[in-house]
């Protein structure tokens, strides 16, 4: 993690951020766009 050296704000903040990333992958192929 090159973030801070605090896994209570970066960890969760990083963890957010890929779940949303993930999210939207996800949503974007099932409704059809063919990304």
């Amino acid at each position: 993690m090159s973030y801070g050296g605090s896994c209570g704000f970066g960890g969760g903040f990083a963890l957010l951020v890929v779940l949303f990333i993930l999210l939207i992958i996800v949503g974007c192929s099932c409704w059809g766009g063919g990304y």
